[in-house]
């Protein structure tokens, strides 16, 4: 059978892209997202500066490229985990769920989520995570007989904006567990069936 269509990466295309993910990944980890360039980052995984800038364009495209695992793994548990955050739950407390566990995943990630959702103007919508987080949302709002569930869904994530959180816990000094308690309350009202007429 021939494969027709499908591109396949090259070998040493593939090292250095993970040399560089890793290198990256250090680099950030060590002086923080804010405190390392595109430059660094290439030094680190000892490519040229154009292999870098061909395959990830910008710090922004880093980001995303380093969220993309952890991003599957909270999808997967979303898809087939174990309820309430799995199938099989009413879907007014999986979305209250879901809540909790992204503001965890955004708590453990957020500088990355942050320069993956601010990099340019509107990158947040353009992302794949974000088309299933949203995707996810409205599902479960239409599964509860919300009204407008694309627009409370669209609410809900604006809620969980990295800015936003980033802004929550490190300038007003929320506490995340508080924080997270308050937007699954916030998740649940907005999951509330419209009243009959």
């Amino acid at each position: 059978m021939v494969d027709v269509g499908v591109v396949r990466e090259r070998a040493d295309a593939a090292r250095n892209r993970l040399r560089v993910l890793a290198a990256a990944e250090r680099l950030f980890g060590e002086r923080g997202v804010d405190g390392v360039t595109m430059d660094d980052v290439a030094a680190a995984a000892g490519v040229g500066k154009g292999t870098l800038y061909r395959r990830f364009t910008d710090k922004g495209g880093l980001a995303i490229a380093l969220l993309d695992e952890r991003e599957r793994e909270l999808q997967q548990l979303i898809l087939t985990g174990p309820p309430p955050l799995g199938p099989g739950a009413d879907p007014a407390d999986r979305l209250a769920t879901f809540v909790a566990g992204y503001l965890g995943f955004l708590d453990r990630q957020l500088d990355l989520v942050l320069l993956s959702q601010t990099a340019t103007v509107g990158a947040r919508f353009r992302t794949g995570a974000h088309a299933f987080w949203r995707q996810h949302c409205r599902y479960l709002l239409s599964e509860t007989g919300a009204p407008e569930p694309d627009l409370r869904a669209d609410l809900l994530l604006a809620g969980l904006a990295a800015e936003q959180v980033r802004h929550w816990l490190r300038d007003d000094h929320r506490n995340l567990d508080d924080l997270a308690h308050g937007l699954s309350a916030a998740a649940l009202a907005i999951a509330r069936p419209a009243p009959e007429a």
